[in-house]
């Protein structure tokens, strides 16, 4: 189990991560940061500039995961992890790859009022003897400020448990996230645990459109980026049926008919992934009752709309938008299309 302390910087978080490993059994404290510190060691400067964070560095979102899983398969327990996430895509990827490999997480956001954080924040502006990192930290905390108040208006405080720790010590708060994690107050988070593949998978997606022809597409919780409706196919299972089946678990629609298969795209393997072979069917034009009839997001989705080919650009990552591409001129010509990594072949 991992309890993922968030917040602000000023918060108390690293704080109080070292006073909650006294608190719960068999308990170690993992801090990202040493992640952010190795990759600025190991990555080309003229690679990092163009980051505006490390967690923007895929490496670093990777690594967290990777690393937080081996430490639990050595040392078992429960990891404290005392981390500002503040965009939800970057919650989804790391959230989505640890319940990947079956490691529940335990969200708790350190919520001072904004006053208190601003004190201590300035309380880091020392006129003598500053060095140029405290003068990055303490910058960095007063840019990101606007960020954090976005994302306790729009996700934040829905996706994680709030303690307000304005009047209270490290210990004390400490002692709070113990007993809601005993206690259940702090429930596991609720997204989807899809088994990271071992080898080569085939994935089947199906595209549903509506009366104006646009194509529905989700927004996945358990990885970054907007999908179309489907999943990996089974063992035994026919990939048109299984993108039937996701269909229906995804969406409450159900196809009384097998879709008519437009592409089949090859992915390559792209370290850490293995590709394989992905498969996109017609399910066909939904009318506005069927349409009114999709679920609201649950644990797997997000969100869900309905986008234009040229909507979808700004939606889809690049290969999966290439492969709507193609499977789009498939529909207008009734033949279906083998691909490569998202080109035509043959």
């Amino acid at each position: 189990m991992i309890v993922w302390i968030n917040g602000a910087f000023g918060a108390g978080k690293t704080t109080t991560a070292r006073e909650l490993i006294e608190l719960i059994p068999n308990s170690t404290l993992f801090d990202p940061e040493v992640i952010g510190g190795a990759l600025t060691q190991l990555l080309p400067p003229k690679h990092l500039a163009e980051v505006g964070d490390v967690q923007d560095l895929p490496s670093w979102r990777r690594l967290v995961i990777d690393t937080a899983a081996a430490m639990l398969a050595e040392l078992g327990g429960t990891l404290v992890v005392p981390m500002t996430l503040l965009r939800q895509d970057y919650r989804d990827e790391i959230f989505g790859g640890l319940a990947a490999r079956r490691i529940s997480v335990r969200h708790v956001l350190l919520a001072p009022a904004e006053t208190i954080l601003r004190e201590r924040m300035a309380r880091r502006e020392v006129p003598q003897g500053i060095t140029d990192g405290e003068i990055r930290i303490r910058q960095w905390s007063y840019d990101h400020m606007d960020t954090y108040r976005s994302a306790l208006a729009s996700w934040l405080t829905a996706d994680a448990h709030p303690i307000d720790t304005s009047a209270l010590t490290p210990y004390q708060t400490a002692a709070r996230i113990a007993e809601a994690v005993s206690d259940g107050t702090v429930p596991v988070c609720d997204i989807v645990q899809t088994p990271e593949p071992t080898a080569e998978t085939i994935a089947a997606g199906v595209l549903l459109f509506d009366e104006q022809d646009r194509v529905l597409l989700v927004d996945p919780t358990y990885k970054a980026g907007w999908e179309f409706p489907g999943g990996v196919v089974e063992p035994g299972e026919a990939p048109a049926r299984a993108g039937m089946r996701e269909v229906t678990e995804e969406t409450g629609i159900r196809l009384d008919e097998v879709p008519r298969l437009l592409v089949v795209d090859w992915e390559p393997p792209a370290p850490p992934g293995y590709g394989g072979l992905r498969l996109l069917f017609d399910g066909g034009r939904l009318d506005s009752t069927e349409a009114g009839r999709l679920l609201l997001p649950g644990p797997e989705l997000r969100d869900w709309c309905f986008a234009s080919e040229e909507e979808a650009a700004d939606l889809l990552p690049p290969v999966r938008y290439e492969r709507l591409r193609w499977a789009l001129r498939a529909r207008e010509r009734g033949a279906a299309l083998y691909l490569e990594a998202g080109i035509p072949v043959g």
